[in-house]
């Protein structure tokens, strides 16, 4: 029997619609066929340049060669035996950590929500406390430890009372902090950027009255590096802008370059909380992740393209704020390296959706806010193609709105 063409589109269309995937997640309308550099290609045959970086995952942008043939490699020997061998390559990786943040050891995860979870349960059994400070409008991940962290109540909804040991206090705000601290807190946790929460970067005065605070109450410092390590701020680790000296890192995100990988970092007088059975994980420093981040380390933390990435988000910044900040509905724009926040005084779906009709994919942090996480490999030429397509779309929704 042959169908009519509105019958055989209906029938196409259900076929979409009855997913087995929970509907956990707001889907775009693009589906990615394949990938290369900063461009992602949509199975509708379009070509878009992609800002998002697998949100602040890919910073060395799509199947970078050096990360490819890493993978493979690797592939070629083993996938997997369990942290119950001794692997070299896990050693080398935690060295490149350390050296690179200026600490000493290395438990590896499987992701940034799990790093935190391990950095929470590392600050209650090195202190003996269980209280700890974390900032409004700040995310940790969706782990219960990690979502009571989270200083949105957004995504808290319907899971009942938090852990009741986390304590909230305004981002950027020392007094508020001094106020609330005590010898009863285990550690106070940061992102030296808050990145979900509308890309607001802390003053050197906030960030550095932290620490001090910390050491004066013997709380640990933990420092959330999830979206902005790994050279997103233009150092390994954006905590290094400040002079920071942090007890427990977290990252993850753009370790991998794709791969699913998260670290914690700890300073050496840590050592003995994590022994042997305290604490472990059945995936977490998979072999294929790690030759992953290795490779992604290896050219990351060159000095020499830290300092070109720099030049480029010098460049990035400056050709935004001359030609954005002159559109009426653009409040400002901010952020550290390339994780910039342009806020506007609309609701951004809509200008986020024209910007994908034209080619080019951005994220959100929060109702008004453009968020740009570029690959850290993107070209002038490619920012430039950003800023122009950013321009239109704001032009056209603020014309629109109008």
């Amino acid at each position: 029997m042959v169908r009519n063409g509105r019958v055989q589109k209906l029938l196409e269309k259900s076929v979409v619609i009855m997913s087995n995937l929970f509907p956990t997640y707001s889907r775009w309308e693009v589906e990615p066929d394949w990938a290369e550099g900063s461009f992602l290609y949509g199975k509708d045959g379009k070509k878009y340049l992609d800002f998002t970086s697998g949100i602040g995952v890919s910073n060395l942008g799509h199947r970078p060669k050096v990360v490819e043939e890493a993978i493979e490699q690797q592939l070629k020997k083993f996938w997997h035996v369990s942290n119950l061998f001794p692997v070299e390559s896990q050693e080398i990786a935690a060295g490149k950590l350390a050296k690179a943040a200026n600490m000493d050891l290395v438990f590896f995860s499987n992701s940034g929500a799990e790093a935190n979870e391990a950095a929470i349960k590392m600050a209650r059994k090195a202190t003996g406390r269980t209280k700890i400070i974390t900032f409004y409008q700040s995310f940790h991940g969706r782990t219960f430890a990690t979502m009571s962290a989270t200083g949105q109540d957004k995504i808290k909804q319907g899971y009942g009372p938090m852990l009741e040991t986390f304590v909230y206090v305004p981002y950027n705000d020392l007094e508020a902090l001094k106020e609330a601290i005590s010898e009863e807190v285990a550690a106070v946790m940061l992102e030296v950027v808050q990145g979900e929460g509308g890309i607001y970067p802390g003053s050197e005065e906030f960030l550095k009255g932290v620490e001090e605070t910390c050491k004066q109450f013997g709380s640990l410092f933990i420092v959330d590096e999830i979206q902005t390590g790994i050279g997103r701020t233009g150092k390994p680790f954006a905590f290094q802008h400040y002079g920071l000296q942090p007890d427990i890192v977290s990252v993850a995100k753009g370790l991998g370059n794709g791969l699913p990988i998260g670290a914690i970092i700890g300073k050496a007088h840590l050592k003995d909380v994590f022994g042997p059975g305290s604490h472990g994980t059945t995936f977490g420093g998979n072999p294929i992740a790690i030759a992953a981040a290795n490779a992604t380390m290896d050219t990351i933390f060159d000095t020499s393209f830290l300092n070109d990435l720099n030049e480029k988000a010098d460049f990035f910044k400056r050709i935004l704020e001359e030609n954005l900040l002159e559109i009426p509905i653009v409040k400002e724009i901010r952020g550290l390296g390339f994780m910039i926040g342009i806020e506007v005084n609309i609701p951004v779906p809509a200008i986020l959706a024209s910007m994908r009709s034209n080619g080019f994919i951005a994220l959100s942090a929060g109702e008004n806010v453009i968020r740009l996480l570029p690959p850290l490999t993107a070209s002038k030429e490619e920012l430039q193609m950003a800023l122009d397509i950013i321009t239109t779309a704001l032009k056209k929704t603020m014309e629109t709105a109008v």
